[in-house]
């Protein structure tokens, strides 16, 4: 789920790709309209307007009965040419299944063209509660475990009883169905699946919503994803359904671009709540009220319930996902740990979130791939997998591909790795430690007495988590250039020597920390970053210009440089009252050392000869996280006087060493 003000480029991808990866339908933007112009290349774009959907489907809309007696509003796209069986490929969505009406068609139907040619009886439908659908929505529908009567149901009932209903209505099918969708509709590709239906052959969740406290959406660490969460909320809010949403909503008026000085001027969470302090607004009042793993997100981890699955399952990812970089992990792990003789597949690449269905994935910012990674994923693993699973008769060069457990992207060296497990069997835990004067290496401190290093955090002076102005969360901060933050005195920076050899890190990066505040409690966000090396020529590419401005006769905008670019590779934020339990919090000794351990998710990347290895600590990334008052309490019930400075020490000697755990593997040059 993203932020509203992304909410343009998702709906986008809705028209597109078949899948909706945010906000609702009431965040239609008269910009949605031009869609395959700023999502797709312009050969892709000009080869999708070629292809003619009316040539060669028909619509027809249906209300789908399910259990309890509600319906499901259910969009078919179905091929004309009824000579022959089709599988079904399915989307299930909160976000609407727009446009409606028989004549309207959806500018592409499957994830990607190759898919709308091959010939497939193609499926929408809105989720319950949802849009056009009846019955009540729930968000993160709780899995039932022991369903007594035709009222205990949830997203694995509602999807056996419209496979059932497809399969009896609708002609010319070959008794296959696939699931696909990307961030909340990736949710309801895995709860679909929980005791699934024999007739689902293949399904893909995508950057799948997975347990929003465990750094999904709505936490990380323990610490509240505030500027995603509330720009996601303001529109994505409880409907009066069945009812078409309208075609543009209304957005929030921040009344400013800038994030940082929004959130900021309202300071705590409860007056921001004051903003839409309105019934429709409830789900937005659960996720910042719940601010421990209690109940609430306990029973709407779907990860538990992933069981009794039957079908082949394709799990995709972004390593550069910032609204959710844990789903997909967490789901193929869970499924590969319950569900075994099925083929459980792990796709991991450089991508944001949603990024292999709407851009090339070449480039995020200033970072560049080396090639369209988003065409070599659906052309060489997407559509095989479908192909494959749901085509009695596939094509004979697509029968004989043989699809990887992991097909893992190798930022750094810019290359595809397929393994049989992931993270790989070969990894071997090392340690980076913190040294004397800003310093990293492996080898771990030989100083006996309690050296530290120091630094004073202010909340009313938070760390911003990027360097220019934004309303939102811009997806280029997952590999933004943290040299701003270096410069900071309530950032502690540690860097390696110069590399005399490469060094691949692949699996979860693993902060061990020795700590103390002279409050009662803290954050302590880690940073691993990638130091560029001080001389390197810029790249060709547009987005390493800057701002892009005609010819003149004036004096330039600055450019950026990528020598000494220090590329953020992983970070995240841990809410230190959570050290020793999510669901009891304790508070912080002042000023006695206590060891502060978590857990960030997987990366694989290579810090090339030449580069340096940079871990960056400090106590706040504001507004992507919301502030710690830096007092042990409720902090949705903070007051603007809670909020304290604080002093905080990083410890590093013998007894009380800390660092970065990363797994690393053996040399690969092949």
């Amino acid at each position: 789920m993203l932020p509203k003000v992304r909410i343009v480029l998702c709906l986008v991808l809705i028209a597109l790709s078949g899948s909706i990866t945010s906000a609702s339908a009431s965040s239609f933007t008269s910009t949605s309209t031009s869609a395959s112009a700023s999502v797709y290349t312009q050969a892709a774009a000009d080869a999708l307007a070629a292809y003619n959907l009316k040539e060669h489907y028909t619509k027809y809309e249906y209300k789908v009965p399910m259990r309890d007696g509600k319906t499901l509003f259910t969009a078919v796209y179905a091929p004309k040419d009824g000579s022959k069986t089709y599988p079904f490929l399915m989307v299930r969505t909160p976000y609407s299944v727009a446009p409606y009406g028989v004549d309207e068609y959806r500018e592409k139907l499957g994830p990607s063209l190759d898919f709308d040619k091959a010939g497939y009886i193609f499926v929408f439908q809105d989720v319950r509660g949802r849009n056009m659908s009846e019955g009540k929505f729930i968000d993160m529908t709780p899995h039932q475990v022991n369903k007594k009567s035709d009222t205990d149901i949830d997203e694995s009932t509602d999807m056996f009883d419209s496979a059932e209903w497809l399969l009896k209505n609708v002609s010319n099918n070959n008794g296959r169905i696939g699931l696909w969708g990307i961030s909340y509709p990736g949710f309801y590709v895995a709860a679909s699946i929980i005791d699934s239906h024999p007739a689902i052959k293949a399904a893909s969740p995508q950057a799948p919503v997975t347990d929003m406290y465990m750094n999904d959406d709505s936490y990380h660490g323990g610490a509240f994803m505030l500027a995603a969460n509330f720009g996601f909320y303001t529109s994505f809010k409880q409907q009066a359904n069945p009812i078409v949403a309208p075609k543009k909503g209304d957005a929030f008026e921040y009344g400013t671009e800038d994030g940082y000085e929004f959130y900021l001027k309202h300071g705590t969470l409860a007056k921001l709540d004051k903003l839409i302090d309105k019934p429709e607004y409830f789900m937005w009042k659960n996720n910042w009220q719940n601010d421990r793993y209690d109940d609430f997100w306990k029973s709407r981890n779907i990860a538990n319930h992933l069981k009794n699955i039957k079908t082949a399952v394709l799990t995709v990812g972004g390593f550069f996902d910032a609204e959710d970089p844990q789903g997909p992990l967490t789901t193929y792990r869970m499924i590969e740990k319950n569900n075994p003789g099925i083929y459980n597949g792990l796709v991991m690449g450089p991508w944001v979130h949603g990024g292999w269905a709407r851009v090339d994935g070449e480039y995020i910012g200033m970072v560049s791939f080396a090639a369209k990674t988003s065409e070599y994923f659906q052309k060489n693993i997407a559509f095989p997998f479908f192909e494959k699973n749901l085509k009695e008769k596939p094509d004979a060069k697509i029968a004989d591909i043989k699809l990887a457990k992991a097909n893992v992207f190798e930022s750094g060296t810019n290359i595809w790795r397929q393994f049989s497990s992931w993270p790989p069997a070969q990894v071997r835990a090392t340690t980076l430690y913190f040294q004397d004067g800003g310093k990293l290496a492996f080898n771990a401190p030989a100083i006996s007495e309690p050296v530290f290093d120091t630094y004073v955090s202010d909340p009313a002076k938070p760390v911003p988590f990027i360097n220019y102005t934004a309303i939102s969360v811009p997806q280029e901060y997952m590999v933004g250039d943290q040299r701003f933050a270096s410069t900071r005195t309530d950032v502690l920076t540690y860097q390696t020597e110069v590399l005399e050899t490469d060094i691949t890190i692949a699996g979860p990066i693993s902060p061990k920390l020795f700590v103390s505040t002279s409050g009662t409690d803290s954050d302590w966000v880690v940073k691993l970053i990638d130091v560029y090396p001080s001389e390197l020529p810029d790249q060709k590419n547009a987005a390493s210009a800057g701002v892009t401005v005609p010819p003149r006769n004036d004096v330039a905008p600055p450019k950026i440089k990528l020598a000494g670019y220090q590329q953020l590779i992983r970070g995240e934020p841990f809410r230190g009252k959570y050290r020793n339990s999510w669901e009891q919090p304790e508070p912080f000794q002042p000023n006695v050392p206590t060891a502060v351990n978590f857990t960030m998710p997987d990366v694989m990347h290579t810090f090339r000869r030449g580069h340096r290895i940079m871990v960056q600590v400090q106590s706040s990334w504001f507004p992507l996280a919301d502030r710690n008052p830096q007092v042990f309490m409720r902090i949705p019930a903070a007051m603007p006087e809670d909020f304290k400075a604080a002093t905080q020490r990083v410890y590093r000697s013998a007894q009380l060493p800390s660092g970065v755990v990363l797994q690393v593997m053996p040399g690969l040059t092949k």
